[in-house]
């Protein structure tokens, strides 16, 4: 099949998220102007440069996390492991400003060391970040969306220690959850290996790039 989305799909149900898969979840921690956490995912994330390190999230509308983290030049990503799925998926309820996520799904705060905003005590990694640019989305007309796409550079790193091996952050240990389409999310359980062919040498099977 093929469709222009100007049109339509005519189906029960769009498939754009579910091809654009799967997708990392951005969970962003912030504080507002008073102090006061905020915590949500985002499943439009995703790093963008990495001279400097930098990620980026986008809202399609202003929730409390984006609108805190413009408004505070500040926010942390909270890498959701599997073990942390429920947590996560309370914390994307709609709580009326100034009531806690942390405290919603049972999770506890703990200090970042460059930004203000906390990080979630179990995530296996953190990204504590300052926001460098904010920007609306425009259409092919020029016509402002309400999307907004944030970005932040990140200023500190945060690992657990049990997630590194041999002096690499362990993925399939940590089994970040992902989100696909519809109501569908995954987890990384399992990783191969592939050379570039500007690498040189043939591909050995076990054999990780420096």
């Amino acid at each position: 099949m093929f469709y222009d989305p100007r049109n339509g799909h005519g189906l029960p149900y769009d498939p754009f998220k579910a091809i654009v898969a799967p997708r990392p979840i951005g969970w962003i921690s912030t504080l507002d102007a008073q102090g006061r956490p905020n915590l949500a995912p985002y499943s439009f994330f995703n790093a963008v440069l990495s001279r400097p390190h930098m990620v980026m999230f986008t809202t399609e509308t202003m929730k409390h996390s984006a609108a805190n983290a413009i408004e505070t030049g500040e926010f942390v990503f909270n890498l959701c492991p599997r073990t942390l799925f429920d947590a996560m998926n309370i914390s994307s309820g709609l709580l009326p400003e100034g009531e806690s996520e942390f405290e919603a799904a049972g999770l506890e705060m703990a200090p970042s060391q460059n930004v203000k905003a906390p990080r979630v005590v179990g995530t296996p990694a953190a990204l504590e970040c300052r926001v460098t640019q904010t920007f609306p989305f425009l259409d092919l007309n020029g016509k402002e969306l309400l999307g907004s796409m944030v970005i932040g550079q990140v200023v500190g790193v945060y690992i657990d220690d049990a997630f590194m091996r041999d002096g690499r952050f362990d993925t399939a240990a940590a089994q970040p959850v992902a989100r696909c389409g519809y109501r569908d999310y995954t987890a990384v359980t399992e990783m191969f290996q592939a050379l570039r062919p500007s690498d040189g040498g043939a591909y050995v099977a076990g054999q990780r790039d420096r």
